[in-house]
């Protein structure tokens, strides 16, 4: 559930979430960086991987985008 969200606030706002803004931070921040802490142990889930694979891929297209443009 909270991946399709992540996604959708990527895709509507294009950017990545803010560790800056209270509500987005605990809502998408937290959840996107601890799920890439579980990844990088090696300990998701296989059939999440791709999955958050494409999330990343995804992410990496608005890394360090001015958000206030």
């Amino acid at each position: 559930m909270r991946y399709n969200e992540v996604v959708t606030f990527i895709e509507t706002n294009k950017r990545n979430p803010s560790k800056y803004d209270a509500e987005e931070r605990g809502a998408y921040y937290t959840w996107l960086k601890a799920n890439r802490k579980v990844m990088n142990a090696g300990t998701l889930k296989p059939e999440r991987v791709e999955k958050f694979r494409k999330l990343l891929e995804l992410t990496e297209q608005y890394r360090r985008k001015n958000q206030y443009q």
